[in-house]
């Protein structure tokens, strides 16, 4: 990873044992992109310690080396014969992110941050579009890669720093001044964000999620909590959705780091407090108060669930030093996020086919729950759920998908590794232990699933295509077949009415 000069191992933050200087020509996380006088991270892993890779990043030439004491111990015979700094940090990942920050130098001049299970990715979206909208450059990162003012894929929600920083450096010198982020769980865990500089963070909600890789829900929820205990400063601003049954705890983390907190909801102690909403087949009425102020604004949004994420959004806009008033007014342009309660497709008989990201069981209720004011007639859910992750979620969405849907077809989302039927049956026991043995069909393939579910809409029904949103590939085994939902949608609507 090239820079414009060196830096020595101080300018970075990083002491070396013996007081050892070095000068530092780049970073790597991978022992094979290692060039002469780079510093090589060594980290632990879930199967592997990295510190098995610093014999190959000496080889490459590194001239500092930075691990915990268990990475220094494997390396202990190759580091003693080599010339390299070492540096052993008590929590290499977050020293890692501190000094790629330093590294790089340079990150948009306002940044805030969001984490929660759902609502990441609207609430980053909604911040960009209002910061354009108050004439700022703006961008957004997180699941659907750096969209706004300049633009960038990224392979995850939250990069790992060396990406992160190097994308932020970039995007400030494409002249970026705002930035929303996408706080992962996972992203949190690593310690991905610990050198981004934070005016805001948000909160949005927490259900089940990730416990295959957390393993518990209190160890969830902490990962989440370190964007409040450790990433946020002292002196920031948290925006806490109060409904959420964590929300009043999140808010206590914050309020004990001497956190300026600004509460949403319908919660009495919200500062921007959703009073009420009116639906109709286009979007939806808001009426608010800000710090008891009364506010009404027009959302062309469908899902009462948007103003839960519109609110948050403008609270971290407001806390990242926008005038609250200008920030009211920018609300009625905002627009529907890709793959986020989407309008995919309308039939000739007023039917509308809608794609959503929904992929947990909370989400799944949330999605059906919100469509269903906005909708006179019937409700079609296609559900399915992801090979090689939680497995305890499957049943879940189904029963949710059977609670709140009047027809149900199960399909295949992202099987990976696994049997898609094994998968189908899971979420399909889901659905008849909730009493939907009735409304349910199992259809494996997902192109004939939506082509069915299109096609069972009559006048002022609507199908929600849950699970895959934005994505443009399914993946099956280690393949990724190009795959659209809202691109399959509008060719179902097409091909039912003759129009290919």
């Amino acid at each position: 990873m090239a820079a414009e000069h060196q830096k020595t191992l101080s300018d970075l933050g990083l002491t070396a044992q013996g007081g050892r200087e070095a000068l530092v020509t780049g970073l790597s996380l991978d022992s094979r992109t290692v060039k002469e006088g780079h510093l090589f991270a060594a980290f632990p892993g879930s199967k592997v310690h990295g510190g098995e890779f610093i014999q190959y990043a000496l080889r490459m030439g590194a001239g500092a080396i930075l691990t915990d004491a268990a990475g220094a111990a494997l390396a202990h015979d190759v580091l003693a014969e080599s010339m390299a700094a070492l540096v052993v940090a008590e929590d290499p990942r977050q020293a890692f992110a501190q000094a790629a920050a330093l590294w790089f130098g340079r990150q948009p001049e306002t940044m805030v941050a969001v984490t929660g299970t759902n609502g990441k990715t609207s609430v980053s979206t909604f911040c960009r579009m209002i910061w354009v909208a108050l004439g700022r450059k703006a961008i957004n990162l997180g699941t659907t890669g750096v969209e706004g003012g300049w633009t960038h894929p990224l392979k995850h929600t939250t990069p790992d720093p060396l990406t992160l920083q190097s994308v932020l450096a970039e995007a400030a010198a494409a002249g970026v001044t705002h930035a929303a982020m996408e706080a992962s769980s996972h992203g949190l865990d690593q310690r991905r964000l610990d050198g981004v500089w934070l005016a805001a963070a948000g909160f949005t909600n927490f259900t089940q999620d990730h416990l295959d890789y957390h393993g518990t829900f209190e160890a969830y929820f902490d990962a989440k909590m370190g964007l409040f205990r450790r990433v946020l400063p002292e002196d920031a601003v948290a925006v806490v959705n109060l409904d959420d049954p964590k929300g009043h705890e999140v808010a206590t983390i914050a309020t004990a780091r001497g956190q300026e907190v600004i509460g949403t909801g319908r919660s009495p102690a919200a500062r921007l407090r959703l009073r009420g909403q009116r639906f109709d087949s286009t979007g939806q009425d808001l009426l608010f108060d800000w710090q008891g102020t009364p506010q009404q604004v027009r959302l062309s949004l469908i899902g009462g669930f948007q103003a839960e994420n519109v609110l948050v959004a403008a609270g971290l806009v407001i806390g990242a030093g926008e005038d609250a008033a200008a920030v009211f007014a920018a609300l009625p342009s905002l627009t529907t996020v890709r793959g986020r309660m989407q309008l995919a497709a309308t039939r000739s008989n007023g039917a509308t086919v809608f794609v959503d990201y929904a992929h947990t069981p909370d989400a799944v209720a949330t999605a059906l729950r919100a469509l269903r004011p906005h909708v006179m007639g019937r409700i079609v859910a296609i559900v399915g759920a992801g090979g090689d992750r939680d497995r305890t979620k499957r049943p879940l969405m189904g029963a949710a998908a059977a609670e709140f849907a009047d027809v149900v077809i199960v399909t295949d989302d992202n099987p990976r590794s696994e049997d898609p039927a094994t998968i189908r049956a899971a979420v399909l026991a889901g659905v008849r232990s909730a009493g939907g043995g009735d409304i349910v069909t199992e259809v494996g393939d997902r192109a004939e699933a939506i082509l069915r579910g299109v096609d069972a809409l009559g006048p002022g029904d609507a199908l929600l295509i849950c699970g895959k949103g934005h994505e443009t590939g399914q993946i099956v085994g280690q393949d990724v077949f190009p795959f659209d939902d809202v691109e399959q949608a509008s060719i179902s609507v097409a091909a039912l009415e003759g129009r290919i």
